[in-house]
């Protein structure tokens, strides 16, 4: 027996090389192919380092699944295992050289992408990419060899769970130093990017297919009848248009600018003598701009994305994480899709990544007709591209010539970057004086607010320009607050007052600017948000809302409820002000008295059913059960932005 168990412990160990020989392979090539073959963008020691070890967790973990397999089996297992993982890494490199995205399981089922995948197969595949597979056939063939003599006993599972530790401590470690360097990186899931560079090509297949399996879950458990509910609280609550307004814009060209990072403090502001904004500011008396000066932000963990999902839809995004990212493959009535039965065309204009929050998927079940991100952008220098993206000023500038090809009517969106943070900027380009607060952040970022102010006005001399001014209707709007309340104490320097709960709501207030040639504008004081955007435009462009499902209302109508819910369940008004489960009156900044509780309470069960509503709607994918009279559904397929960049690089 003791010979036995000798003999075993020997063929054992003669196993045991070829494994640490197959994990250490498997570690270099997805570690070099992460590297060499993806645009990672990767910064700094850290994050060099995550990149290198990302790899090492998921390989020894998955590949010490054949140490479970009995006999000879152990080494078909091991071999299966290495090629499904190395077809795995190849398949998204060769669809990353096209997309420049990664393979997700809702793309599996896309027959428009592979269709355009498989034409281009002969350009994608290239002479040196028989080296992704060199590995495995030196696998193979020490596997097959008769001088590697293979053994027929098994492992132990207390021989085997130390291996699965380790792997698991790895990869926990992984994660621990990825949420330090970027917080909240599974939750917000900001980009695919993102992912395999802090986590890895295998770590991220295991997020795609759990995120894809919980959509898949509450989507595959929704009915036609849950949409019902909704349909009944949107057409109740809907609002007339105003008879003044309505059609006001009807057949102009619309243009979207997107203000990243505005907060409506900046408006009118003076840093040592000298206004901040000066273009803007000159648009609030303007006679042919509207100026929204109560219009809150609404976005969650979302953001930026948050808000273009508010404006195109009117529906709440996501609780937890992005609805761009996490529901991309829904069914939506967006304006680009509304307008499209009306004759627009439409397109955004990016000077980042496509696949930054998804837009390259998502933009595609709003119907967008065209998607111009960095891709098309090809006369740039280092100096025309800031951390998020190609700077404002070349973006706008380079943008001109896409937008006058576009066939008019057209409904438009340039998002842009410049004023991010944390609000760096060359000296060289800057126009007024940092802050003096001694917080980097809020120092600078009055310095990049000018910058984009600049670039705003330069926008409009374009528009004048080419001679589409007298036709279009601008509409620009903050996405999302600049300056946290982690920063309070430096704003209560800038702001020359304490930064208490009502003042820091007031902070969440963003500049809404709608300018309409031949329209009388003016300052309105009416409380908005976000989720109110698509119904006010689409009044103003002269097409009802009235069928469509959308939690907003026409800020211009006078059967607007100006009550602004936050995404938390906090909400604003002009009487009442919901912070933290408290409720205070914004004049006194004092809590209600006892006689107004029975009212801000109706308004909190208001806004949380509103919230609710809009979850199951999203999260069960509900508009597929409904489509409006006279609405023409989206097919995600028939769009393709490829080409896009083909034309603008011709």
């Amino acid at each position: 027996m003791k010979k036995i168990k000798t003999m075993n412990k020997k063929n054992l160990n003669k196993f045991v090389p070829l494994f640490v020989l197959a994990v250490f392979m498997l570690w270099m090539k997805t570690y070099v192919s992460q590297k060499t073959q993806f645009q990672l963008e990767v910064e700094g020691t850290l994050q060099e380092f995550l990149l290198f070890l990302n790899p090492l967790g998921s390989a020894l973990l998955l590949l010490s699944l054949s140490l479970f397999f009995k006999g000879t089996r152990k080494y078909v297992s091991l071999l299966v295992i290495y090629l499904g993982m190395s077809v795995l890494l190849y398949a998204n490199v060769v669809y990353y050289r096209f997309f420049s995205d990664f393979i997700t399981l809702p793309t599996l089922f896309q027959t428009q992408n592979f269709g355009d995948l498989g034409g281009s197969v002969a350009t994608l595949i290239q002479p040196t990419d028989f080296l992704f597979f060199v590995d495995v056939v030196i696998l193979a063939g020490l596997i097959v060899s008769k001088k590697y003599k293979k053994e027929s006993a098994n492992f132990k599972t207390k021989a085997v769970l130390p291996v699965i530790t380790i792997a698991l401590a790895i990869s926990f470690f992984n994660l621990a130093l990825a949420e330090a360097d970027r917080p909240e990186l599974l939750t917000r899931g900001f980009d695919r990017n993102y992912i395999v560079k802090y986590l890895g090509m295998y770590n991220y297949a295991l997020y795609d297919t759990v995120e894809t399996a919980k959509s898949s879950s509450q989507r595959a458990l929704a009915d036609s009848d849950e949409v019902t509910e909704v349909l009944n609280y949107t057409k109740s609550n809907n609002a007339s248009a105003n008879e003044e307004y309505f059609g006001a814009a009807e057949g102009m060209n619309v243009v979207y600018l997107h203000l990243e990072s505005f907060q409506t403090f900046l408006m009118d502001y003076e840093l040592n003598g000298e206004e901040v904004t000066p273009f803007l500011n000159s648009l609030i008396g303007d006679q042919d701009t509207l100026y929204f000066d109560n219009f809150f932000h609404q976005t969650a963990q979302g953001k930026t994305s948050d808000a273009e999902f508010m404006l195109e839809n009117s529906l709440f995004g996501l609780p937890k994480g992005s609805a761009f990212i996490t529901k991309g493959q829904n069914t939506y009535q967006a304006a680009p899709a509304i307008l499209k039965d009306k004759g627009y065309t439409s397109a955004v204009f990016h000077g980042n990544n496509g696949t930054f929050w998804n837009r390259s998927e998502i933009y595609k079940s709003f119907g967008y007709d065209h998607f111009f991100d960095i891709e098309s952008y090809t006369d740039l220098s280092e100096e025309d591209m800031a951390e998020y993206g190609v700077m404002d000023k070349p973006f706008f500038e380079q943008s001109a010539p896409l937008l006058e090809s576009l066939p008019e009517p057209f409904y438009t969106k340039f998002i842009t970057v410049s004023h991010h943070f944390p609000y760096n900027i060359d000296q060289s380009l800057t126009t007024i004086g940092k802050g003096t607060t001694g917080d980097a952040s809020v120092d600078n970022y009055f310095q990049t607010a000018r910058y984009a102010d600049e670039a705003i006005e330069q926008f409009f001399e374009q528009l004048e320009s080419s001679g589409l001014a007298d036709n279009t209707m601008v509409v620009m709007y903050g996405d999302h607050y600049g300056i946290s309340d982690n920063h309070n104490q430096a704003m209560e320097q800038v702001l020359s007052k304490e930064i208490t709960p009502i003042e820091n709501a007031k902070l969440q207030r963003v500049p809404l600017f709608i300018h309409i040639p031949g329209v009388e504008g003016g300052t309105n004081h009416t409380y908005g948000g976000q989720i109110d955007l698509l119904p006010t435009v689409m009044h103003l462009l002269g097409v009802g809302t009235q069928n469509y499902i959308q939690f907003g209302t026409d800020l211009l109508s006078d059967e607007h409820e100006e009550l602004v819910t936050f995404r938390n369940g906090d909400y604003v008004s002009p009487e009442i002000y919901s912070i933290g489960e408290k409720f205070y009156d914004p004049e006194t900044g004092l809590p209600l008295e006892e006689s107004q509780l029975e009212q801000a309470e109706k308004f909190q069960e208001q806004g949380s059913y509103e919230l609710q509503l809009s979850d199951e709607l999203v999260n069960g994918d509900l508009l597929r059960f409904y489509t409006p009279n006279g609405f023409t559904p989206i097919d995600p397929e028939d769009y393709s932005y490829q080409k896009n960049v083909d034309e603008a690089t011709e």
